[in-house]
């Protein structure tokens, strides 16, 4: 194979080997639901007619926002799925902050998810219950500031290939080839990104933070975006930190699913610059915020 010798040498070295094995465990985890989100994704822009979206949520956008972020809980996969199918429901004429709280509220409130949660915390039943409310109250909050903050013009959805004249099943595999290769390049950036940071970061760093109760919440906040574990994983990771408090666990499990390196890329992909760049910061205080509040009422 070319080039196979200098490819062997470049990662001989245990810090290359991790980076690949993050990169690798990153892009294998999040492929299947970033298929399963590009298909619905395409199936939703095809068969769905508008007239379902008006009859199932409320005309007020101020109630709808609410009702889409409930929906999320029907969607059974990750973070990856939920942005493809976010803009699919954006370009159907979805108000876009229902589609935004929808986006947010799917990959950490659906049913896989929290029996996963229980399951990683069988000592800590209440962690269920504050990360569903958490994160259901940073996704509500999120798609009412977009009401009352957010822009069209900051919307830049990718231009789809024309359908005219194709069959239904056609224009589908057209469209979610279309989304898969345009979400897919994204999805490696994030995995490179956040393959390269997990390296870098020293380990011990951790364990000075989790002796301060502010900085453990930004700590592992910090973490899960750096980190990009699927949402249906991260339970696991967050209760293997027993150094860190329950509170500052909390805020990892609701800040990854919504804001995490590989999801910002995809964000960037799917809503434009203008988008990712006010919505990434304005989602990571208000999970953080909605960790905080939740956390010190259930935990």
């Amino acid at each position: 194979m070319l080039l196979r010798a200098q490819l062997v040498g470049l990662f001989a070295t245990p810090a290359a080997q991790t980076w690949a094995t993050i990169f690798v465990a990153i892009v294998v985890q999040a492929l299947p639901f970033l298929v399963i989100g590009v298909v619905l994704s395409a199936a939703i822009a095809i068969f769905v007619p508008q007239r379902f979206f008006d009859k199932a949520l409320p005309r007020n956008p101020v109630l709808a926002v609410p009702v889409a972020a409930v929906a999320g809980a029907a969607l059974p996969g990750c973070e990856c799925s939920s942005v493809p199918i976010a803009g699919a429901l954006v370009r159907r004429g979805l108000t876009p902050a229902a589609a935004f709280a929808f986006l947010l509220s799917a990959p950490a409130i659906n049913p896989i998810v929290l029996v996963g949660t229980a399951v990683a915390f069988p000592g800590n039943p209440e962690m269920v219950l504050a990360r569903c409310a958490a994160s259901a109250l940073a996704a509500v909050a999120m798609g009412w500031l977009w009401l009352w903050l957010g822009r069209a013009e900051w919307i830049k959805l990718p231009s789809h290939p024309d359908m005219s004249g194709m069959s239904k099943l056609a224009a589908l595999a057209s469209t979610a080839r279309h989304d898969f290769i345009h979400a897919g390049g994204f999805l490696v950036v994030g995995g490179i990104t956040a393959a390269s940071l997990k390296v870098v970061v020293p380990a011990q760093w951790l364990a000075v933070l989790a002796e301060q109760p502010v900085l453990a919440v930004l700590a592992l906040a910090g973490l899960a975006i750096v980190l990009s574990i699927c949402s249906e994983a991260d339970a696991f990771v967050a209760a293997s930190l027993t150094q860190f408090s329950l509170l500052a666990r909390l805020a990892f499990l609701v800040v990854g699913p919504m804001i995490d390196l590989k999801l910002f890329a995809m964000q960037l992909g799917t809503f434009g610059r203008g988008f990712a760049l006010r919505f990434a910061p304005a989602t990571l205080l208000t999970a953080i915020g909605a960790s905080v509040l939740v956390g010190w009422v259930l935990l």
